[in-house]
């Protein structure tokens, strides 16, 4: 049996990072907010870089920066929560994205949380919410990649979804 070999394609030139940002910046994407409960109490952070992974067993992934106290907490407590959201709470995005001046447990105060299996907080007012225990990690440049098994699901289901394309939030 002979191994066919493909070979490799030529170089590119890599685009600098603005050049990238402005590119990504086209794409459209689900915005959620990850929580966790870690040792200092409850933290989280707005994101758009999470996706399926898996049915069989529901697994989800997302990526964080890894100077993320989210982070921290997340491996910490061996848990997180992925919550999407509704277009009516773009504010609560931007609250968690640290636009507003708002820290810590204060974040909190400004929507309806509660939790599900793992502890971590759920936004009951999400459009879903995959409450997930850490099965895996994965550094990658300046982010770690987490992969979470879902151990239960929240939210509303209901209303349009909040995106981001272009740097601003909008629905679909």
């Amino acid at each position: 049996m002979t191994k066919t070999v493909h070979p490799l394609p030529p170089a590119l030139g890599r685009p600098d990072p603005a050049t990238f940002r402005d590119a990504m910046a086209q794409v459209v994407s689900a915005v959620h907010v990850v929580t966790a409960e870690g040792p200092g109490g409850r933290v989280g952070l707005t994101a758009t870089a999470v996706a399926s992974v898996s049915d069989s067993p529901p697994t989800v992934l997302a990526c964080i920066a890894r100077a993320s106290r989210t982070l921290a907490a997340i491996e910490a407590s061996g848990a997180f929560c992925i919550n999407t959201l509704p277009a009516h709470l773009a504010e609560l995005a931007e609250i968690f994205a640290s636009r507003r001046g708002i820290d810590g447990d204060a974040r909190f105060m400004t929507a309806r949380w509660g939790t599900l299996a793992t502890g971590s907080p759920v936004l009951l007012d999400a459009i879903s919410a995959f409450d997930c225990r850490l099965v895996a990690t994965h550094d990658i440049a300046s982010h770690r990649i987490l992969i979470g098994e879902v151990a239960g699901l929240g939210g509303a289901g209901q209303g349009a979804g909040l995106i981001y394309r272009q740097r601003q939030f909008g629905s679909v």
